[in-house]
């Protein structure tokens, strides 16, 4: 027999995001616990600010207030809000129930926004430095990875065609750079973060102008102390009764380039497992297939990309928010908001800890990484060789016909006969080349053919990555637990 939770949890829809995806410890800062506890702390600030710029409140009210800060009675905020269809007004009502002295200067003044907007600011920027933290761990397991293999050579693709060879280090150096650019990014928005602060109903915070008998000086007071209570020291200027939900997408933008590095790196895991260079971590007990029992399917990756594309298409929900607000605000905004907002970090937060994870564990296969650049690496090889057969007396141009001819036959018997590559011993054999063997072997070492690779991989590293990790060397260490 199921207990009364668990048949309420089978019974009814759940969020994958909160089931399988998102840790703990960001569902908590998108819970009602964090969202209500954070409208008492406002209510408290304002309270306090309003005390200390001469309205008539006690010392007695605020400490009441304080005292209940945290032990929300939401069974009381419930009943309310079935009489009254307001959530604001019903918490108002619940904190006063609890606070008898205080429950006449709760709210004064203010319009339900001063607690909404401002939670889901402080909301956003606490997440935003949750995945900040994962990120620069991220990249402190990519440099450990790409410094490991920054000297092993491995084909490169354009159009998915072997191309000039790279290394495997340098490879992972590309998915670093995009993570450092999100982190930038990242830092950007927490270092201009800004509260709503006090703005009234429509932003011209008239009805604190009336609070304090039209001092200018003092409301304009108010705005900057709520902030500071709150622990910044910046708000949004001019507003609407909302901050303007441009902001909501400049936030987003954020998360949408965490979703594009990170689906970018999916992407290129697969199929490097498809080539069998390189795996995502596979553990001792998992199942790739349920038909197949012999597959190792890369199925973090998968999710990951999967998760990505939801967040990817997740950011045209505040951008059309953001255009379609009338004047100085609609409701409209908030249904859409409440779920857009906290799935886009849900999600991003279950992107960052596969990304976690995968690196954590890579697995690398030096011979088949070989054994796929010798395959090609004739090809590549022939514009050298081709240079040490003109050193020796041949013709350039005869010589680059020759080239193309034989490595046009030899491109045939790989394709059609299934054959190993014999372009060396076609060259090899033409006399006109007038080179043996031996001598065109000579060229056959990959790392000749990854010019800076190592010392790009080297020097990103050094002169990007390692500053943020030193600034960041406290957070660095988590772990990532993937659910299923």
């Amino acid at each position: 027999m199921y207990g009364g939770n668990q048949m309420a949890q089978n019974e009814y829809y759940q969020s994958p995001l909160s089931q399988r995806y998102a840790s703990k410890e960001m569902q908590a800062l998108f819970s009602n616990d964090k969202k209500f506890r954070t409208w008492r702390r406002l209510w408290i600030a304002l309270t306090q600010t309003e005390k200390e710029l001469g309205l008539d409140i006690t010392q007695e009210q605020i400490d009441e207030l304080i005292a209940h800060k945290d032990d929300i009675n939401y069974d009381v905020a419930k009943e309310r809000e079935k009489i009254v269809r307001h959530d604001v007004m019903s918490h108002v009502y619940a904190y006063g129930v609890q606070c008898p002295k205080a429950k006449g200067i709760i709210h004064l003044g203010a319009t339900s926004c001063y607690v909404g907007d401002n939670t889901d600011l402080i909301i956003m920027h606490e997440a935003l430095e949750l995945l900040e933290k994962k990120c620069i761990n991220v990249l402190a397991q990519l440099k450990k990875f790409a410094l490991e293999y920054k000297d092993m050579p491995c084909l490169a693709f354009t159009h998915f065609q072997p191309a000039q060879p790279t290394t495997v280090g340098k490879r992972a150096s590309l998915w670093a750079q995009d993570l450092y650019m999100d982190v930038l990014e990242i830092q950007h928005l927490l270092d201009n973060k800004k509260l709503l602060g006090c703005k009234g109903t429509t932003g011209t915070q008239a009805s604190f102008m009336e609070l304090f008998n039209n001092d200018t000086d003092k409301v304009k007071e108010l705005d900057k102390k709520i902030c500071e209570k709150l622990g910044y020291d910046s708000y949004f200027p001019v507003s609407g009764q909302t901050y303007t939900r441009k902001y909501d997408t400049q936030v987003m933008s954020v998360l949408v380039g965490i979703a594009q590095s990170a689906h970018k790196f999916s992407n290129d895991i697969r199929l490097l497992q498809h080539m069998k260079e390189v795996e995502e971590p596979f553990e001792k007990g998992q199942i790739g297939s349920s038909a197949m029992a012999y597959k190792r399917n890369p199925m973090r990756s998968e999710r990951m990309g999967a998760l990505a594309r939801y967040v990817i298409s997740d950011s045209l929900n505040p951008a059309i928010t953001a255009s379609a607000q009338w004047f100085e605000r609609t409701l409209d905004d908030s249904a859409n908001k409440r779920i857009s907002i906290a799935e886009a970090f849900l999600a991003t937060d279950g992107i960052l800890d596969l990304y976690l994870n995968i690196t954590d564990g890579m697995v690398v296969y030096p011979k088949v990484v070989e054994a796929d650049i010798l395959k090609e690496l004739p090809f590549m090889a022939t514009e050298n060789i081709m240079m040490d057969a003109v050193k020796a007396g041949g013709d350039r141009q005869e010589l680059h016909e020759l080239v193309r001819q034989h490595s046009m036959a030899a491109g045939k018997v790989v394709k059609e006969e299934g054959k190993p590559n014999d372009l060396i011993e076609r060259i090899a054999n033409d006399p006109k080349f007038g080179l043996t063997k031996e001598e065109i072997e000579a060229h056959m070492q990959p790392i000749h053919y990854v010019g800076r690779s190592v010392q790009q991989t080297e020097e990103f590293f050094r002169d990007y990555i390692d500053p943020i990790l030193a600034k960041h060397k406290d957070e660095l260490g988590i772990e990532a637990e993937i659910n299923v």
